[in-house]
């Protein structure tokens, strides 16, 4: 019989897909949603923009090099050069979004029981991503007030 991993049952459900049953039950009883997640823009796209993809012609839409454009990782090494960082385009990697690289920063830089801080209030996905990762969130509070600024790690007692 098939059963759901450990690592299964422990993953705690998305809050933001939690929210959609209650935005749609909304829209339904005539209400405004702003959606505030994932990939739910409130403006229209540019119509230049629509236009060149309706006017793409693209015989094969493939995917784009695994590291992301080599182009576009050159421009980063510019960007991150004037704000003293100094790396070179192989050492950028570029993912289809922010999930996607929070997931490979703590799988590259965390091991299972490894703690990660994260500033509070957070991206509730980061807890299904710790999780997921093995590692336990320590939350540093943030607040308005002092403009989400953290206090210096070195202040920080465990």
């Amino acid at each position: 019989m098939l059963t759901v991993s450990k690592r299964g049952v422990e993953m705690p459900a998305s809050p933001i897909r939690k929210l959609v049953p209650f935005a749609d039950a909304a829209k339904k009883k005539g209400v405004k949603v702003y959606h505030l997640n994932i990939g739910q823009p409130d403006i229209e796209t540019p119509p230049a923009i629509m236009n060149a993809v309706k006017q793409a012609d693209i015989p094969v839409l493939e995917y784009s090099h695994s590291a992301g454009n080599e182009s576009y990782r050159r421009k980063l090494t510019e960007y991150y050069a004037k704000t003293g960082i100094a790396v070179t385009h192989e050492q950028i990697l570029i993912t289809t979004g922010g999930s996607e690289a929070i997931l490979f920063a703590f799988f590259t830089c965390l091991d299972e029981g490894d703690e990660v801080i994260i500033p509070e209030p957070l991206y509730a996905n980061y807890l299904g991503f710790a999780c997921e990762a093995g590692v336990k969130v320590v939350p540093i509070p943030s607040t308005i007030e002092t403009g989400f600024k953290l206090p210096l790690l070195a202040n920080l007692r465990t």
